[in-house]
């Protein structure tokens, strides 16, 4: 059981709606409520054209940030190539509109191929936006409020990260929730390694709240979720290439469980939860990907590993006794959330690095090339559309009222809505 877990660490203008209708959900951190993935929406298109659109907008810069929105506000991240200039940018989700934008100066890295200097997607409340980025010198994360103005600015240290920086902020009651994970050996002569940690502030005055060290090996880009355990207790879970999974008291970072790390592999995507089990990935470039379902608990026990086309980077999404996995280089499997035998599994792409999202019975998922494949979210495999937005993209489609939010390389995309 144990060699098991050393497997799992879970791991990138046009008609208007009423505010009424654009607040059905909020959609308030990366992949929406709680992470996982998932929305109430209704009367979501299947297959559209560009003049299906409701708009289609340039965005300053470039990145793989997701869209959030609040209300009839959207808020992502962007960056220049050239510059490492970070834009906080918010828009109308009626019409697209630019409501403001901040700009911010920063230094230029070494960043991964694939990564952007704005892949982090930002985390929001009913006051607050919240946005992290970083460079070797400086773990920026900041709050404004929803007219872009600041709130507060915090420096936390120096960033040690052979891939650069992706992970995002959540929120959990008034606190805002970092994942700190940093490379535990230098890659400059002299340069220390990374002390990796995850942090806790307050959501209002951008107080420490918390401060938990966890181990450093590699950087990991996990975004942590709420379970609620047995007796109504919410536990953060949070993963790490080094600490495996593990299990937090959101409020104080006093670990409740964990199960042990594994040094050879990657955390990218983050946790999900389904069916009282968590999910999640390892895996590199080179393969060697696993997926596996444990669970949670002071006893986790490993339920069952998937390593046959399982996912690195893309996040797992489930719903209705179904998990659908997207592999980095195309395929997608449907397996039993239970037992995870596979119902079906088809080639649909050169390769993932967003993550999946279910809306109106469909999984709606962008892939490297900028289509958006819609397959239905059921046992049977059904191709329901294939829609190219005309530039590449890694990003996380964002689903609010009945409209999709979908974000390309430089572009943002609003389809769907009456």
């Amino acid at each position: 059981m144990r060699l098991f877990l050393l497997s799992l660490i879970c791991v990138v203008g046009g008609s208007c709606l009423s505010p009424q209708a654009l607040r059905a959900q909020e959609w308030s951190r990366f992949r929406g409520p709680n992470g996982m993935g998932l929305s109430e929406a209704k009367d979501l298109p299947a297959t559209w054209t560009e003049a299906d659109y409701q708009w289609r907008v340039a965005l300053p810069g470039v990145g793989h940030s997701s869209p959030v929105l609040w209300g009839d506000k959207i808020f992502l991240n962007s960056a220049d190539a050239a510059t490492a200039t970070r834009y906080v940018v918010c828009l109308s989700a009626a019409d697209g509109r630019e409501l403001w934008r901040r700009q911010y100066a920063s230094q230029t890295h070494s960043i991964h191929a694939r990564n952007t200097y704005g892949s982090s997607t930002p985390a929001v409340d009913a006051e607050r936006i919240y946005v992290a980025w970083s460079t070797p010198a400086r773990l920026t994360l900041l709050a404004l409020d929803h007219d872009g103005r600041d709130v507060w600015d915090l420096d936390l240290g120096p960033v040690v990260s052979e891939h650069g920086f992706g992970t995002s902020p959540m929120l959990y009651q008034d606190l805002v929730i970092l994942s700190n994970n940093q490379q535990a050996y230098e890659l400059e002569p002299g340069q220390q390694p990374g002390r990796s940690s995850m942090l806790a502030f307050d959501a209002k005055t951008g107080e420490l709240r918390w401060n938990l060290p966890r181990v450093s090996s590699r950087v990991s880009f996990s975004t942590p979720c709420i379970y609620q355990a047995a007796g109504g207790r919410s536990e953060l879970i949070c993963t790490s290439t080094s600490d495996g999974v593990f299990s937090l008291d959101p409020l104080t970072g006093r670990e409740n469980w964990s199960t042990p790390g594994l040094l050879a592999l990657r955390v990218v995507s983050s946790p999900l939860i389904a069916d009282g089990l968590i999910f999640g990935s390892i895996g590199s470039g080179g393969g060697g990907n696993a997926v596996t379902a444990v669970r949670p608990g002071p006893n986790a026990e490993t339920a069952y590993v998937v390593k046959t086309n399982a996912s690195y980077v893309p996040t797992l999404v489930a719903q209705q006794g179904l998990l659908f996995m997207f592999n980095d280089r195309g395929v997608v499997s449907c397996l039993d959330v239970r037992t995870g035998e596979v119902h079906w599994r088809e080639r649909l792409s050169r390769g993932f690095s967003g993550s999946p999202v279910i809306g109106d019975g469909k999984v709606y998922i962008i892939d490297d090339d900028g289509n958006v494949l819609v397959l239905a979210a059921e046992k049977e495999y059904r191709l329901l559309g294939n829609n190219p937005l005309g530039e590449p993209s890694r990003s996380t489609p964002a689903i609010a009222g009945s409209r999709l939010y979908l974000r390309t390389l430089s572009h943002l995309v609003s389809v769907g809505g009456k």
